[in-house]
């Protein structure tokens, strides 16, 4: 959080252009995209610029009509359950578990802290279907469809490539009437049904097309997609999956003179401040925590304060009428850069480029760390650990070993051994570097709130900062 931090605080902007073409055909406005996407040097996009120009006339040089299709979700395991959750239902981590977790005692879902995606072949899973299709008639919302599904639509759900040979994916264990549930405990357990359902139905069929043109010596492609077959989207409602507007028909070889033809410039964005979906994620990807304990972590980090949760808009711009803020906002500025970043409002040749966030955007729940987790993290880095107390290393490192026991490569005592001789020298170096920590908080709030008051008080007699007992 704290390295996404700094990449947002410290991100510059970078100015980039790209080359648009539109041609109007039976009322139908095909809009081309450069195969360049965009670049960031103006006087090489002129000259490309001026030669399609100059050239006038374009050329289709390929049509290509193939099928399509929108695969359906693997079975559900923990960590996707608690991605979509915070993604979708606007439910923290924690808090979806522990609704799964009544669920589960209550008998409705299966055990909901699980790593495997695939269903052994033993479950009879049109069985679950149909106590689903036996759901209340008055409950309309998917009963029908869980009777098509045993009418003729049932597929055998995808495989993914976990299996913890311990717990099968989750998914509902019988009907729940929704008058017996509470809100939450009704909108996390319809998600699960949804999801379960999805599964066992037929991917999402389309047809798309590509057709790609050459302008000046200069390539460009338009897209065209035409669903067919609906399926799995039916049920699965958290997804989308939407007709192109319909491309008009051309020809191999044809020419003709595009409609427009505009050089536009735009400007490149920070990117977003995490939200818990992507920190699940990422935690997933570098072996933070286990599908049972990372909601656990996330939960501490906030009850020790080193991170806030922000409302911010859905492109992660702040909004100026929110009180809820962060204690980062006036974190001194520190680590990477962040590369050039995303792309935010182009502008025509000549014209304005667009400025803030579009009205209507809407808002999400970011994590900002506070003084006190920067403060943490710029300590962890300048202590100088041989292997960084800021990063995941050590962490990752331990659940590897975990693993390596589980699997009979070694065993606990060599691991117990080895895990303790590494800790104690960490813990050893912090106490003979902890003034180094105490100087990053220094830095973090003292510092800060001088320039926050631009240097007013110093000098000044009579003057004391104290930092109270709970930060150090």
């Amino acid at each position: 959080m704290v390295d996404r931090y700094f990449r947002v605080k410290n991100f510059v902007p970078e100015t980039f252009w790209t080359i648009k073409v539109k041609l109007r055909r039976k009322e139908i406005d095909v809009n081309f995209s450069w195969a360049r996407n965009r670049l960031f040097d103006r006087p090489s996009v002129i000259i490309l610029y001026e030669q399609c120009i100059r050239a006038k006339i374009a050329r289709i040089t390929k049509i290509e009509k193939k099928p399509k299709e929108k695969w359906k979700p693997l079975p559900l395991t923990t960590v996707e359950l608690q991605k979509a959750a915070t993604r979708l239902l606007g439910m923290a981590g924690q808090h979806a578990m522990n609704i799964a977790e009544s669920l589960y005692n209550k008998g409705f879902i299966s055990y909901p802290r699980t790593e495997t995606d695939r269903f052994d072949k033993a479950i009879n899973l049109r069985a679950l279907v149909e106590k689903q299709a036996n759901s209340n008639p008055l409950d309309r919302r998917w009963g029908q469809y869980s009777r098509d599904l045993l009418n003729g639509g049932f597929r055998q759900p995808r495989n993914g490539r976990n299996d913890d040979k311990a717990h099968p994916p989750i998914h509902p264990v019988t009907y729940v009437n929704p008058g017996t549930l509470s809100h939450e405990e009704n909108r996390l357990y319809e998600y699960i049904v949804r999801r379960f359902l999805a599964c066992c139905s037929e991917n999402a069929k389309g047809l798309a097309t590509e057709i790609e043109m050459l302008y000046g010596g200069e390539t460009f492609t338009a897209t065209g997609l035409i669903v067919l077959e609906r399926n799995y989207l039916d049920i699965f409602v958290y997804e989308k999956w939407n007709s192109s507007p319909e491309l008009p028909d051309f020809g191999l070889n044809e020419q003709f003179m595009p409609t427009e033809a505009l050089m536009n410039e735009g400007r490149t964005s920070a990117p977003n401040y995490l939200t818990e979906a992507d920190l699940i994620a990422l935690m997933d990807a570098n072996g933070i925590g286990t599908d049972a304990t990372m909601a656990e972590h996330i939960q501490k980090i906030q009850d020790r304060e080193y991170v806030n949760v922000v409302s911010l808009r859905g492109n992660g711009q702040a909004d100026d009428s929110s009180e809820d803020r962060s204690d980062a906002d006036e974190a001194p500025a520190g680590g990477g850069r962040g590369g050039r970043g995303r792309v935010r409002g182009a502008r025509g040749r000549g014209g304005a480029a667009s400025s803030g966030p579009r009205q209507g955007h809407s808002m999400k729940k970011y994590f900002v760390p506070t003084k006190l987790g920067v403060a943490l993290i710029l300590g962890f880095d300048r202590m100088n650990f041989e292997t960084s107390l800021g990063k995941p290393f050590l962490r990752k490192e331990m659940e590897t070993k975990m693993k390596e026991i589980c699997e009979g490569r070694t065993t606990k005592a060599v691991v117990l051994e080895q895990s303790i001789r590494q800790y104690q020298g960490v813990f050893n170096q912090s106490q003979e570097k902890v003034n180094v920590l105490k100087a990053a908080s220094t830095d973090a709030f003292v510092g800060r709130f001088l320039i926050a008051n631009k240097g007013c008080f110093l000098g000044m007699p009579g003057i004391r900062l104290c930092m109270s007992p709970k930060t150090g």
